[in-house]
């Protein structure tokens, strides 16, 4: 083989080199960015989702567009209890259901709940609900008595026909509740423990 065509043969073979390593480079990114998604999907289905609000029955906790993180598994080893603002499915059946909701829990099983005279009333006692700006405009509501794994939620905004929640579609089941509202993300302005 004369100079020349050694010359031409290493270069051949060292134009394919790059490529190669550029494929290989290429090919463990694409692998890293898949395995960092698919890891993404799984903390987001069974660990913490990250919800928007939708709406105004949370005001003034919550404003529109505002995003949450929600723990999924805090519930997992233990219950909702009284106070906690968490994501729920939708149990009510018109057309005006949404796939989650954002509400307050206000009464665990076990709790006598009613609505008397604007004011939220708990095992007998009228509620302190620093969290919102009103009385509850939407009328009076018998007594009702909680069964095992029933929550009452509601949100925080008691203005007359704000608030689709348990008042509307009655308790809910633990199990619709997909978890605890930690706090909130976005707006970076906005960020606060709930």
């Amino acid at each position: 083989m004369d100079s020349d065509s050694k010359a031409q043969a290493d270069l051949e073979g060292s134009a394919g080199k790059p490529q190669s390593r550029w494929a290989a480079e290429l090919w463990e990114m694409l692998k890293t960015v898949v395995i960092a998604f698919v890891i993404m999907m799984l903390l987001n289905v069974f660990v913490f989702n990250l919800s928007m609000v939708k709406g105004q029955s949370m005001q003034p906790t919550l404003e529109e567009q505002e995003r949450l993180f929600v723990d999924k598994i805090v519930y997992r080893f233990g219950h909702p209890k009284r106070g906690e603002v968490v994501v729920l499915k939708d149990p009510s059946v018109d057309a005006d259901r949404k796939p989650f909701l954002v509400k307050r829990v206000v009464a665990v099983p076990g709790d006598t709940v009613e609505v008397r005279d604007g004011q939220l009333i708990v095992n007998g006692e009228s509620q302190n609900e620093p969290y919102t700006d009103s009385a509850i405009e939407d009328g009076d509501m018998s007594e009702v008595q909680l069964g095992a794994g029933d929550y009452f939620v509601m949100g925080d905004n008691r203005h007359a026909g704000r608030s689709k929640d348990s008042r509307y579609f009655g308790s809910v089941k633990e199990k619709w509740i997909v978890g605890r509202a930690e706090f909130v993300f976005w707006p970076i302005a906005k960020i606060r423990d709930l």
